[in-house]
Protein backbone atom coordinates (compact mmCIF):
# COMPACT_ATOMS: atom_id res chain seq x y z
CA UNK A 1 0.00 0.00 0.00
CA UNK A 2 1.35 3.43 -0.75
CA UNK A 3 0.34 5.54 2.51
CA UNK A 4 1.45 9.10 0.70
CA UNK A 5 -1.43 8.33 -1.80
CA UNK A 6 -3.99 7.51 0.57
CA UNK A 7 -3.89 9.96 3.02
CA UNK A 8 -5.46 12.71 0.66
CA UNK A 9 -8.20 10.05 -0.16
CA UNK A 10 -9.00 9.62 3.58
CA UNK A 11 -8.54 13.41 4.16
CA UNK A 12 -11.52 14.00 1.10
CA UNK A 13 -13.76 11.50 2.41
CA UNK A 14 -13.68 12.67 6.02
CA UNK A 15 -13.90 16.43 4.78
CA UNK A 16 -17.08 15.62 2.54
CA UNK A 17 -18.63 15.44 6.50
CA UNK A 18 -16.77 18.48 8.09
CA UNK A 19 -14.46 16.10 9.78
CA UNK A 20 -10.70 17.55 9.61
CA UNK A 21 -8.09 15.07 9.52
CA UNK A 22 -4.21 16.18 9.90
CA UNK A 23 -2.04 14.87 7.61
CA UNK A 24 -0.07 12.71 10.76
CA UNK A 25 -3.86 11.41 11.39
CA UNK A 26 -4.49 10.47 7.81
CA UNK A 27 -0.90 8.77 7.84
CA UNK A 28 -1.71 6.68 11.36
CA UNK A 29 -5.14 5.61 9.61
CA UNK A 30 -3.66 4.96 6.69
CA UNK A 31 -0.90 2.63 8.27
CA UNK A 32 -3.90 1.09 10.47
CA UNK A 33 -5.90 -0.53 7.42
CA UNK A 34 -1.87 -1.44 5.76
CA UNK A 35 -1.59 -3.71 9.05
CA UNK A 36 -5.21 -4.80 8.91
CA UNK A 37 -4.41 -5.80 5.82
CA UNK A 38 -1.39 -7.45 5.91
CA UNK A 39 -2.85 -9.64 9.35
CA UNK A 40 -5.76 -10.03 7.16
CA UNK A 41 -3.45 -12.91 4.97
CA UNK A 42 -2.92 -14.70 8.39
CA UNK A 43 -6.04 -15.30 9.78
CA UNK A 44 -9.28 -14.05 9.26
CA UNK A 45 -9.50 -10.16 10.51
CA UNK A 46 -11.96 -8.82 8.20
CA UNK A 47 -14.07 -9.72 5.96
CA UNK A 48 -13.76 -6.60 3.95
CA UNK A 49 -10.13 -6.54 2.10
CA UNK A 50 -10.23 -4.47 -0.88
CA UNK A 51 -8.58 -0.55 0.10
CA UNK A 52 -11.63 1.17 -1.43
CA UNK A 53 -14.08 -0.59 0.75
CA UNK A 54 -11.83 -0.20 3.61
CA UNK A 55 -11.57 3.14 2.99
CA UNK A 56 -15.24 3.42 3.33
CA UNK A 57 -16.18 0.97 5.87
CA UNK A 58 -13.24 1.19 8.47
CA UNK A 59 -11.85 4.15 8.35
CA UNK A 60 -14.43 6.65 7.29
CA UNK A 61 -17.39 4.98 9.19
CA UNK A 62 -15.17 5.36 12.20
CA UNK A 63 -14.65 9.04 11.85
CA UNK A 64 -18.12 9.64 12.13
CA UNK A 65 -18.44 8.81 15.53
CA UNK A 66 -15.83 11.71 16.41
CA UNK A 67 -18.04 14.26 16.22
CA UNK A 68 -20.02 12.50 19.32
CA UNK A 69 -17.09 11.45 21.15
CA UNK A 70 -17.70 13.21 24.78
CA UNK A 71 -14.97 15.30 26.42
CA UNK A 72 -14.04 13.66 29.51
CA UNK A 73 -11.72 12.90 31.61
CA UNK A 74 -12.67 9.10 32.20
CA UNK A 75 -11.39 7.18 28.75
CA UNK A 76 -13.93 5.75 25.82
CA UNK A 77 -14.68 1.96 25.40
CA UNK A 78 -15.05 -0.08 22.18
CA UNK A 79 -16.25 -3.38 22.72
CA UNK A 80 -16.56 -6.08 20.04
CA UNK A 81 -13.60 -3.60 18.67
CA UNK A 82 -12.59 -6.79 15.77
CA UNK A 83 -9.87 -5.31 13.71
CA UNK A 84 -9.65 -2.10 16.02
CA UNK A 85 -13.01 -0.07 14.45
CA UNK A 86 -13.82 2.28 15.55
CA UNK A 87 -11.04 2.50 18.82
CA UNK A 88 -8.05 3.09 16.92
CA UNK A 89 -9.43 5.74 14.62
CA UNK A 90 -11.02 7.44 17.62
CA UNK A 91 -8.09 7.18 19.65
CA UNK A 92 -5.97 8.63 16.89
CA UNK A 93 -8.36 11.89 16.20
CA UNK A 94 -8.91 12.27 19.42
CA UNK A 95 -6.10 11.74 21.36
CA UNK A 96 -8.08 10.26 24.88
CA UNK A 97 -7.24 6.95 26.51
CA UNK A 98 -9.97 4.28 24.82
CA UNK A 99 -10.23 0.69 26.22
CA UNK A 100 -10.72 -1.44 22.72
CA UNK A 101 -12.57 -4.66 23.93
CA UNK A 102 -13.35 -8.11 22.32
CA UNK A 103 -13.82 -11.88 23.34
CA UNK A 104 -11.48 -13.26 20.52
CA UNK A 105 -8.09 -13.55 21.79
CA UNK A 106 -6.51 -13.26 18.04
CA UNK A 107 -8.29 -10.30 17.82
CA UNK A 108 -7.02 -8.93 20.71
CA UNK A 109 -3.40 -9.71 20.41
CA UNK A 110 -4.00 -8.62 16.56
CA UNK A 111 -4.76 -5.30 17.57
CA UNK A 112 -2.61 -4.78 20.67
CA UNK A 113 0.53 -5.18 17.67
CA UNK A 114 -1.52 -2.46 15.70
CA UNK A 115 -1.69 -0.11 18.86
CA UNK A 116 2.24 -0.68 19.84
CA UNK A 117 3.19 -0.34 15.70
CA UNK A 118 0.92 2.68 15.66
CA UNK A 119 2.69 4.33 18.87
CA UNK A 120 -0.53 4.99 20.40
CA UNK A 121 0.58 4.73 24.40
CA UNK A 122 -3.24 5.95 25.28
CA UNK A 123 -5.00 2.82 23.79
CA UNK A 124 -5.59 -0.61 25.14
CA UNK A 125 -6.57 -3.92 23.62
CA UNK A 126 -8.31 -6.57 26.16
CA UNK A 127 -9.69 -9.65 25.95
CA UNK A 128 -12.48 -10.29 27.91
CA UNK A 129 -16.18 -10.66 27.70
CA UNK A 130 -17.87 -7.22 28.02
CA UNK A 131 -19.99 -8.23 31.61
CA UNK A 132 -16.87 -9.32 33.12
CA UNK A 133 -15.16 -5.94 32.32
CA UNK A 134 -18.71 -4.36 33.83
CA UNK A 135 -17.85 -6.46 37.28
CA UNK A 136 -14.26 -4.95 37.08
CA UNK A 137 -14.70 -1.52 35.89
CA UNK A 138 -17.80 -0.28 36.51
CA UNK A 139 -18.55 2.86 35.58
CA UNK A 140 -15.38 3.31 34.03
CA UNK A 141 -16.08 4.70 31.54
CA UNK A 142 -17.32 8.12 29.84
CA UNK A 143 -18.16 7.16 26.43
CA UNK A 144 -18.73 3.41 24.73
CA UNK A 145 -19.31 2.59 21.46
CA UNK A 146 -20.20 -0.16 19.14
CA UNK A 147 -20.65 -0.97 15.53
CA UNK A 148 -23.70 -3.30 14.82
CA UNK A 149 -22.02 -6.03 17.33
CA UNK A 150 -25.76 -6.81 18.70
CA UNK A 151 -29.03 -5.26 18.72
CA UNK A 152 -29.89 -2.26 20.81
CA UNK A 153 -31.65 -3.83 23.73
CA UNK A 154 -28.61 -5.64 24.29
CA UNK A 155 -25.75 -3.16 23.61
CA UNK A 156 -27.80 -1.02 25.79
CA UNK A 157 -27.71 -3.83 28.32
CA UNK A 158 -24.03 -4.40 27.85
CA UNK A 159 -23.42 -0.63 28.32
CA UNK A 160 -24.98 0.79 31.35
CA UNK A 161 -23.18 -0.67 33.96
CA UNK A 162 -20.05 0.65 32.49
CA UNK A 163 -21.39 3.87 31.88
CA UNK A 164 -20.32 7.16 34.61
CA UNK A 165 -23.04 9.33 34.77
CA UNK A 166 -24.08 11.27 31.78
CA UNK A 167 -22.18 9.24 30.17
CA UNK A 168 -23.27 8.42 26.57
CA UNK A 169 -23.75 5.08 24.44
CA UNK A 170 -23.12 5.40 20.47
CA UNK A 171 -24.26 3.16 18.65
CA UNK A 172 -23.39 2.81 14.56
CA UNK A 173 -25.72 0.56 12.67
CA UNK A 174 -26.97 0.30 9.00
CA UNK A 175 -31.22 0.77 9.12
CA UNK A 176 -32.35 -0.48 12.17
CA UNK A 177 -36.22 -1.25 12.14
CA UNK A 178 -38.55 0.49 14.33
CA UNK A 179 -39.05 -2.78 16.23
CA UNK A 180 -36.05 -2.77 16.95
CA UNK A 181 -35.35 1.02 17.78
CA UNK A 182 -38.09 0.80 20.54
CA UNK A 183 -36.70 -2.52 22.10
CA UNK A 184 -33.64 -0.40 22.34
CA UNK A 185 -35.56 2.59 24.25
CA UNK A 186 -37.23 -0.02 26.22
CA UNK A 187 -33.80 -1.65 27.50
CA UNK A 188 -32.60 2.12 28.19
CA UNK A 189 -35.65 2.80 30.18
CA UNK A 190 -35.03 0.10 32.46
CA UNK A 191 -31.32 0.43 32.43
CA UNK A 192 -31.71 4.25 33.67
CA UNK A 193 -30.42 5.46 30.46
CA UNK A 194 -32.51 7.49 27.83
CA UNK A 195 -32.27 7.99 23.68
CA UNK A 196 -30.39 11.51 22.90
CA UNK A 197 -29.90 11.48 19.52
CA UNK A 198 -30.37 9.73 16.16
CA UNK A 199 -28.69 10.76 13.05
CA UNK A 200 -29.19 9.04 9.43
CA UNK A 201 -25.90 9.78 7.30
CA UNK A 202 -25.47 8.59 3.41
CA UNK A 203 -21.62 6.95 2.82
CA UNK A 204 -20.45 8.10 -0.54
CA UNK A 205 -19.94 5.66 -3.29
CA UNK A 206 -24.08 4.15 -3.04
CA UNK A 207 -22.32 2.29 0.34
CA UNK A 208 -25.23 2.89 1.73
CA UNK A 209 -26.21 4.89 5.17
CA UNK A 210 -25.10 4.83 8.75
CA UNK A 211 -27.97 5.59 11.28
CA UNK A 212 -25.93 6.56 14.79
CA UNK A 213 -28.09 6.60 17.96
CA UNK A 214 -26.90 7.74 21.15
CA UNK A 215 -28.10 7.20 24.52
CA UNK A 216 -27.48 8.92 27.97
CA UNK A 217 -26.98 7.56 31.45
CA UNK A 218 -28.92 9.11 33.41
CA UNK A 219 -29.97 7.21 36.86
CA UNK A 220 -29.29 4.01 38.41
CA UNK A 221 -30.90 1.19 36.58
CA UNK A 222 -33.77 -0.79 38.08
CA UNK A 223 -31.89 -4.41 36.81
CA UNK A 224 -29.48 -5.39 38.70
CA UNK A 225 -26.57 -5.44 35.70
CA UNK A 226 -24.47 -6.69 34.71
CA UNK A 227 -26.43 -10.26 34.47
CA UNK A 228 -25.26 -12.88 34.12
CA UNK A 229 -22.90 -13.74 30.73
CA UNK A 230 -24.81 -14.39 27.77
CA UNK A 231 -27.75 -13.48 29.88
CA UNK A 232 -28.16 -9.94 27.93
CA UNK A 233 -28.18 -11.92 23.82
CA UNK A 234 -30.34 -14.76 25.09
CA UNK A 235 -33.17 -13.15 27.20
CA UNK A 236 -32.68 -9.49 26.53
CA UNK A 237 -34.80 -7.39 28.79
CA UNK A 238 -36.73 -5.91 25.93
Amino acid sequence: MNIPEIIPQIQELAHGYDIEVTDEQAALLAKHVDLVEETNKQFNLTRITSLDDALVLHILDSLLLVRYLNNSPLPFLDFGTGAGFPGIPLGIMSGRRGTLLDSVGKKVNAVQSFISELGLHNLEAVHERVETLALQRSKGYSFVTARAVASLPVLVEYAAPLLCRNGILCVSKGRPTNEEGSRGDAAAEMCGMTRVSTDVLRLPKDYGVRTIICYKKVRKSRVKLPRQAGKAKNEPLA
